[in-house]
């Protein structure tokens, strides 16, 4: 597995220190929903440490970076930049940090979308994404943070209703994942 902590210092130099602060808050969120779920508890640090590894730079240095190492961008990716970090991130844990699980790729790459049938990793991660302590409240977040640690499908349910919520009200693009992920856990 990983080498955690120099992984960390990586970051820390490389990360503004609020995205350094919500990293952590992700991977620690992730390691007590892992434990919660009897999930790999490893395996949650570890994308949950690396989670936002892409989004170190500009929106136009990591298309830059897409185009050179030819990550194919969606077309969703393309409308809403915010979405390529994810992808981007997946690239870097695997060919900067030497992350060579596949399951820890997906939840990295998976972690702003969701997707349908996600693996427990993958949940673990995108919820711990949004419901960190860090993060600025929000409304339904007290409800999706509680349905986190009781109901875990539930939780994706509510945190993908209330980000399609957001994007609909703000008037922005929103990507097809996004919708596929609460039509997928609304049943």
């Amino acid at each position: 597995m990983a080498d955690l902590e120099k992984i960390r210092e990586k970051l820390k130099n490389k990360l503004k220190k609020e995205r350094y602060q919500h990293t952590l808050g992700v991977m620690y969120t992730a390691a007590s929903l892992a434990m919660r779920y009897d999930e790999n508890l490893e395996e949650a640090l570890t994308a949950g440490l690396l989670h936002d590894c892409g989004k170190y730079s500009s929106i136009e240095k990591q298309l830059r970076l897409c185009r050179k190492h030819e990550i194919r961008l969606e077309r969703a990716e393309v409308e809403v930049p915010a979405l390529i970090h994810a992808r981007l991130g997946a690239y870097l844990a695997e060919n900067k940090y030497g992350i060579d699980n596949p399951r820890i790729l997906d939840a990295i790459r998976y972690h702003t979308t969701g997707r349908p049938h996600m693996s427990m990793l993958d949940k673990i991660i995108y919820l711990a994404d949004y419901v960190e302590p860090g993060r600025k409240m929000i409304p339904g977040l007290p409800e999706i943070r509680k349905l986190s640690f009781t109901d875990i499908d539930q939780a994706v349910c509510k945190c993908a209703a209330a980000t399609l919520n957001y994007l609909e009200k703000s008037k922005r693009p929103i990507d097809p994942l996004t919708r596929m992920t609460y039509e997928y856990y609304k049943d």
